[in-house]
């Protein structure tokens, strides 16, 4: 099976669309996968899921999905990202709340699972930043890979068939997963990304060979930007799109 990942939207439909058409060009994909985040920060959330739902994606529940439809209280979200959120709630009707509601937040797939933040404690939305806090999903695990996001920056932390005991991490672009007994692969951002490339970021894996790449894809984030300015939405979620951060 070839997968592809998306890791938090964030309402950017000029960065998904873009995403979806390099995807296009990539050859068969059996499946569509998103670890979440869907909507916040960005200006295009009704047109973001509906796009996502035209193309038969599978998504699990973020933090910022949860924050919307009244499931986490987001008083600990920065003043920018629960401005995004009541914005967000005013947008979207009846039909599109019950769509975020109603996503699982963790899901055990037939090569791979997939959570927000941690598989492990789903429910919280923890951040896996250092290999520390890796440990306890990949204890949960016991054998495969489980993709991630909410951080917006790209890593896998694994533990190798060859010393099981230790917890590694690498920052490269392509991993051969074949080689791990347990995996967490956070896939990056499409519609945020925080690594200091301004690139819509997704993933690409091979269940077969075990190939897991990190892909990166030019969009215009000019476009995006002044949909942003355009909402009344707060100009640092505009500004930080050309940074990267």
């Amino acid at each position: 099976m070839r997968y592809a990942i998306l890791g938090d939207l964030h309402a950017n439909l000029t960065a998904l669309e873009a995403v979806l058409a390099a995807i296009g060009e990539e050859g068969p994909i059996d499946s569509l996968l998103s670890v979440g985040d869907v909507v916040g920060y960005g200006a295009a959330p009704r047109e973001v899921i509906a796009l996502l739902r035209e193309v038969g994606a599978t998504v699990v529940k973020g933090n910022h999905d949860a924050a919307v439809t009244g499931e986490l209280d987001p008083r600990w979200f920065n003043p920018f990202a629960r401005a995004a959120v009541d914005w967000t709630v005013d947008q979207l009707t009846t039909d599109e709340r019950r769509w975020l509601t109603d996503l699982p937040l963790a899901l055990d797939l037939e090569h791979c699972s997939l959570a927000h933040g941690t598989p492990s404690h789903p429910e919280r939305f923890d951040y896996v930043q250092c290999t520390e806090d890796a440990d306890p999903s990949l204890d949960l695990l016991v054998e495969g890979v489980c993709f991630v996001g909410h951080t917006h920056v790209p890593v896998t932390v694994l533990r190798l068939n060859d010393d099981p005991g230790r917890t590694a991490y690498t920052i490269s672009e392509r991993v051969d997963l074949s080689e791990a007994h347990v995996a967490l692969v956070n896939v990056g951002s499409v519609g945020q990304p925080r690594d200091e490339d301004s690139r819509a970021a997704y993933g690409l894996y091979d269940s077969s060979s075990g190939l897991f790449e990190l892909k990166r894809v030019e969009y215009d984030i000019d476009r995006e930007a002044s949909r942003i300015h355009a909402a009344g939405l707060p100009d640092v979620l505009a500004d930080r799109l050309h940074l990267g951060v």
